[in-house]
């Protein structure tokens, strides 16, 4: 990793930087003044290439950044920042989009913590239906975006109360017949990356891998909690609490509607982010079955106790592992 750029310094003659206000494996992100329009203040996320990547790899990784820099330069929604420009200076690349003021969700939630309170479920319901109009949006471009880094610190609450969702680190553009490389390539937030997500290359993720991260982020915002992390519940379904046994003011409806957006097999969750909405606010019935309160609070298997049972859950244990390997392959 090189030297971050220094406060003071001047990139490509308009945007001279404030400070590093974010940091992360493949580069920072800083605040800057951009020169040319008098008190505008803007986001530059600076994205490094792995220097031990083969020549011609780096080459693609760049030019599939400049191709997906383009495609957000187009966006334009109300809870996403808008990117204004993107250039290149050595071997750095980076991303200009609109500064964007107030607390990020993990750090009011930190706050509620600390004072032994819940977020209120009000709240968190009014930022959800915010974040999943920016979901839709980007779900609905041709191709789809994925945004694959969905957290309660990728989504800020502005002074006027609006959420937005910031960070477009791990956006992958779902390009028909074309493997892509992410614009920062990366496996998202372990907490709240389904299965699908564990693969490198991101292949096998589409719309139902935001629901996920979107569900699970509800989770967090709900209880105070982390949510259990998918490798892990794999192994130990009742490993994730039911959030009402965290929280009991949530509503039934609030919570059975989360844990099906984190079903770990992507077939059994809301197929679109529209879906979950109308599951989260009552337009929907959502399924009951096998991903409901009921399975969340199975007691584990005894493994000491043969039984028809245990045998019984067993099987269905293989042939979920099985079904979600085939998912996986394809």
């Amino acid at each position: 990793m090189s030297v971050p750029v220094q406060p003071g310094e001047e990139l490509r003659g308009r945007y001279r930087i404030r400070e590093q206000i974010g940091q992360g494996g493949m580069g920072s992100i800083y605040l800057a003044e951009d020169l040319r329009l008098a008190g505008r203040l803007c986001a530059l996320k600076e994205v490094e290439y792995d220097r031990a990547l083969p020549e011609n790899i780096l080459n693609e990784a760049r030019d599939q950044f400049l191709r997906e820099a383009t495609v957000l330069a187009r966006l334009d929604h109300p809870n996403l920042p808008k990117v204004s420009d993107f250039f290149s200076i050595g071997t750095h690349d980076y991303l200009v989009m609109d500064y964007v003021p107030g607390k990020d969700l993990r750090a009011l939630m930190l706050e509620a913590r600390k004072r032994k309170h819940f977020i209120s479920e009000q709240n968190a319901l009014n930022w959800a239906s915010q974040i999943a109009d920016a979901l839709t949006y980007l779900h609905s471009q041709e191709p789809p975006i994925i945004h694959r880094d969905i957290k309660p610190s990728n989504i800020k609450l502005t002074p006027s109360g609006l959420v937005k969702l910031v960070d477009f680190g791990l956006v992958k553009v779902l390009a028909p017949d074309e493997v892509t490389i992410t614009v920062i390539h990366g496996q998202g937030t372990a907490l709240y990356t389904p299965m699908e997500q564990y693969g490198g290359d991101g292949a096998h993720t589409d719309a139902r891998t935001d629901v996920y991260a979107f569900g699970a982020t509800l989770y967090h915002l709900l209880t105070n909690e982390a949510p259990t992390e998918a490798r892990n519940r794999f192994l130990d379904p009742s490993s994730l609490l039911p959030l009402r046994q965290i929280n009991p003011e949530i509503n039934v409806r609030t919570e059975r509607a989360v844990l099906r957006a984190m079903a770990l097999h992507p077939d059994e969750r809301p197929q679109t982010v529209d879906l979950f909405r109308q599951y989260l606010f009552g337009s929907r019935e959502i399924p009951t079955g096998p991903l409901g309160t009921r399975r969340q609070t199975a007691p584990a298997f005894d493994l000491g106790m043969p039984s028809t049972d245990s045998a019984l859950a067993w099987v269905t244990v293989g042939l979920l592992t099985l079904s979600l390997l085939i998912t996986l392959m394809r």
